[in-house]
């Protein structure tokens, strides 16, 4: 991985999973965010086909993933991937719209961990990576994953 998971321990692991990934995106105000191109982070990004593609790489590799694949057992793939793909193109100023529940309604119950959490941007940012998607879009959209910690974690 070109990306240093320990770089974001601090501004996403620090900080207080169909929704867990990215609906906090939504809230934190990253729907506007242009970088230094001028761009909105859905253009740098590629647009909704390319969010789609790093989706479909990312539910695979939780699929993958016997550290949390368990917590999707019984979750429909198809919905799950569509509500992440509007999460992520209206967070990143695209025109898609998020209707789905909010994190902590979400994930009351599960009993997910901050492992389990680590777990679930490892997956992630492998995502990322595999699309080869800029460290600076990186950084964005993963920088804004922090505060949903706190509505999805329940073990410490």
């Amino acid at each position: 991985m070109d990306v240093n998971l320990s770089h974001y321990r601090e501004g996403i692991m620090g900080k207080g999973f169909v929704a867990m990934v990215v609906g906090v995106l939504v809230a934190t105000g990253a729907a506007g965010a242009a970088g230094t191109t001028g761009k909105s982070l859905y253009e740098r990004l590629g647009g909704k086909d390319a969010i789609t593609a790093v989706v479909e790489t990312f539910v695979a590799n939780v699929g993958a993933d016997k550290r949390i694949n368990g917590f999707f057992a019984s979750t429909d793939l198809a919905k799950l991937k569509r509500h992440l793909v509007n999460q992520i193109c209206e967070a990143s100023g695209g025109p898609c719209k998020y209707t789905g529940r909010t994190m902590k309604h979400t994930h009351a119950g599960m009993g997910i961990s901050n492992a389990d959490f680590n777990a679930l941007v490892e997956d992630l940012i492998a995502a990322l990576n595999h699309h080869q998607v800029g460290k600076s879009e990186k950084e964005e959209l993963l920088g804004v994953l922090g505060p949903m910690r706190s509505d999805i974690v329940e073990k410490k």
